[in-house]
């Protein structure tokens, strides 16, 4: 059995879509899946044993496939959707202006999209829209990473080079996109957590990508007047070399970005904040502890793509601290 999976958007989102394939692999037994991504989320794929074919856009084919899943509304996704030759589609496609359910069982997940209601008094979570959406048993299957020896000796030099005591190494990373300011912690809180931290005996380590460099650098300037280091990533780190990093943690403290699916992904207890996204979307495999904002019901959904405030200094270091304390799972 042929099938196709189409998943483009974010990279979070295509970590926390890597179960589908593990699913169909145990539904179908044989079955020989074809995943199209980005280019940019190639490496994510790396030794997964469930996924047999790998293609980035720009594709195209003239292959019949017996089973195409399209997870994207966007519109490379469901233009490809509509293009593809199958027997069965399940997902999403666009008519005229908008996009559309292939079938019924997809149709939910589209509605949080657009109906503010739902979207408030939804408490699935993606995967389950997504399984919903691809009418699989949804059986809470983790997403995986798989980190090679060439990662694995990319951790060790870091530690080497660097000097750390992987002993209580805690991750910290609060990105936010230009979608949604209001994702990551204030930096003022950043700096008491880490100064708390610190007093208990952890190490830390503060990940970012290539537009957080002068955010992470002021950070860091700002600690070492307190006499305080801390270690960083390199900013353009690859996926497999930030999750690398990643999986030298004990634990880490995220916003909803990310990051956050990534430790989960490598089985890392997790503490995550939630300011202005949901946190019942976000399925946590016992591994994840959510903070919510006690401002988070002024701003979501309607509110989150603005910046403020008050919103981003709504939680405090010590709520941070208390949560990783009593995160038991490691």
């Amino acid at each position: 059995m042929k099938i196709a999976l189409i998943k483009l958007g974010a990279l979070g989102d295509v970590v926390r879509t890597l179960p589908i394939a593990e699913a169909i692999k145990k539904k179908c037994p044989g079955s020989e899946i074809s995943w199209i991504t980005k280019k940019n989320a190639v490496e994510i794929f790396e030794g997964n044993p469930f996924v047999d074919n790998l293609f980035y856009l720009p594709f195209s084919s003239q292959e019949k496939y017996d089973i195409l899943y399209n997870f994207d509304i966007e519109e490379e996704a469901t233009a490809l959707a509509s293009s593809l030759k199958a027997d069965k589609k399940y997902g999403f496609y666009k008519e005229g202006e908008y996009p559309m359910a292939f079938n019924i069982s997809a149709e939910y997940y589209l509605n949080t999209l657009f109906d503010d209601e739902l979207k408030k008094t939804n408490k699935k979570t993606y995967q389950e829209m997504m399984f919903e959406a691809a009418e699989l048993h949804y059986n809470k299957e983790i997403p995986k990473i798989y980190l090679n020896e060439k990662d694995k000796a990319y951790a060790d030099s870091f530690i080497k080079e660097n000097k750390i005591n992987k002993e209580k190494l805690i991750g910290i990373h609060m990105g936010s996109g230009a979608r949604w300011p209001s994702k990551a912690w204030a930096e003022g809180k950043i700096k008491d957590f880490i100064k708390k931290i610190k007093e208990l005996g952890h190490n830390a380590i503060i990940f970012g990508g290539p537009e957080e460099v002068n955010k992470i650098d002021r950070l860091i300037g700002d600690l070492r007047k307190s006499n305080i280091s801390v270690y960083k990533n390199n900013p353009h780190n690859s996926i497999k070399e930030f999750a690398s990093l990643v999986n030298l943690c004990d634990k880490m403290v995220c916003s909803d970005s990310f990051s956050l699916h990534i430790s989960l992904a490598l089985g890392k207890p997790t503490t995550g904040l939630f300011f202005c996204t949901t946190p019942h979307e976000v399925e946590g495999y016992g591994l994840l502890k959510k903070i919510v904002s006690p401002l988070f019901e002024e701003f979501f959904p309607e509110k989150q793509d603005q910046f403020n405030e008050g919103l981003v200094n709504s939680i405090s270091a010590e709520e941070v601290i208390s949560s990783i304390i009593s995160n038991n799972n490691k």
